[in-house]
């Protein structure tokens, strides 16, 4: 008699929970007595009066939902309103909203990687660019981290059309690639670039604008962005900006597009009111990556190792995988919310404790963050206590 067809999970299980690495689900209340440091609200605006409103009103008028793909009945003036205004925030001649920034990361790079083409990766990008490389019909060449003249050295070994993909901060350490730099070097190669600016939008750039912005590159020809909905704005979704041209080609090519269903309107009018709202305080920008420098300086004064923010995300190694896990359940049970990356979802199989910064936190409560991490650190994350 045959076995299970799924008998195999099982040694599966025993090897992650040997290692260390089981995860599981934790559904929050939704009235959450926590100091949240772990989610990607980096503008606080996900409970904004102004923020829900914009998702209940769009519910109210468009639906529950979009009711089909984009192409199909899915679009509706609301989803064109927030293509325009977004576009013309972060300075680029189109825009296209999908389901998510997932989605929007796998659009861009399979329809822009034909055959025959070169994709030049940053070691340490996100799982979805990575996906979208897995996916796109061209060859792939993994670069190391943050090094142009990485990129240069792969370039120069192809004969043909090409295209250099990277995030423009790090989801792990909040690190920043030198993105003028990298714009350069795909420039001289006659290569594409596509920068993956989920956590620059709302955070870097002129009130906010994004990484790509503040390196030069806004409306750019050769460079196209993919943005998250889902973390400065407070909302959920994706876009993908860029020449009027590539918007195009995307709509009638980039399969998680064509067969998806559109972004639910609920979502849209949030993303909608967050953007109208960041335009009117862009000092919010400002303040969230004080936050982040704040809590890197106050935590490496107390000899911990974090590594200092190129925007909101603030990363805290720890020993071991037990050892985070253990210190991010220690810290909840002082009040306070931090992200734990184990592997695989750091590349460099390093765990850390992951906070983010955000524009609404005061300077009390990121004492207060700093007293529990510090408090509850196991003894051997400290390099040397002040």
């Amino acid at each position: 008699m045959a076995g299970s067809p799924f008998g195999w999970i099982d040694e599966q299980e025993r090897v992650r929970r040997g290692a260390g690495l089981v995860r599981t689900l934790r559904p929050r209340p939704s009235s959450n007595p926590l100091l949240d440091l772990a989610s990607n609200d980096y503008l606080g605006l996900t409970r904004h009066p102004e923020i829900t409103g914009g998702a209940a009103d769009a519910a109210l008028r468009w639906g529950g939902g979009a009711t089909g793909s984009r192409l199909v009945t899915g679009t509706t003036e609301l989803h064109a309103e927030l293509e325009r205004e977004l576009a013309e925030f972060c300075g680029f001649e189109a825009a296209l909203v999908l389901s998510s920034g997932y989605a929007a990361n796998l659009a861009a790079v399979t329809a822009l990687a034909p055959h025959g083409s070169l994709i030049v990766s940053d070691a340490s990008n996100h799982a979805s660019l990575i996906d979208g490389c897995r996916l796109a019909r061209g060859a792939t060449q993994v670069v190391p981290h943050a090094d142009p003249d990485a990129v240069r050295k792969a370039l120069d070994t192809h004969q043909g059309q090409a295209v250099v993909v990277s995030d423009s901060v790090f989801s792990v350490d909040g690190d920043a690639v030198p993105l003028a730099e990298l714009a350069r070097v795909a420039r001289e190669f006659g290569a594409g670039l596509i920068v993956d600016d989920a956590h620059g939008l709302g955070v870097l750039g002129d009130g906010g604008r994004g990484a790509p912005q503040a390196a030069g590159l806004s409306g750019a020809d050769d460079t196209v962005v993919t943005v998250t909905l889902s973390k400065s704005f407070g909302s959920q979704g994706g876009a993908v900006l860029g020449p009027a041209r590539v918007i195009g080609h995307l709509v009638n090519t980039a399969r998680t597009f064509i067969f998806d269903t559109g972004l639910a309107p609920a979502a849209a009018g949030a993303a909608l009111a967050a953007l109208r709202l960041l335009r009117r305080e862009p000092e919010r920008a400002e303040r969230a990556r004080a936050v982040a420098s704040s809590l890197h300086e106050l935590l490496t004064a107390e000899g911990l190792q974090a590594v200092r923010p190129d925007a909101a995300v603030v990363s805290v190694r720890a020993p071991s995988p037990e050892e985070a896990v253990r210190w991010a359940a220690d810290c909840r049970e002082a009040g306070l919310a931090v992200g734990c990356f184990r592997p695989p979802s750091v590349p460099d199989g390093i765990s850390r404790l992951r906070l983010t910064a955000r524009a609404d936190l005061t300077d009390d409560q990121i004492a207060q963050a700093v007293r529990v991490i510090s408090r509850k650190a196991p003894d051997s994350a400290f390099i040397a206590r002040s």
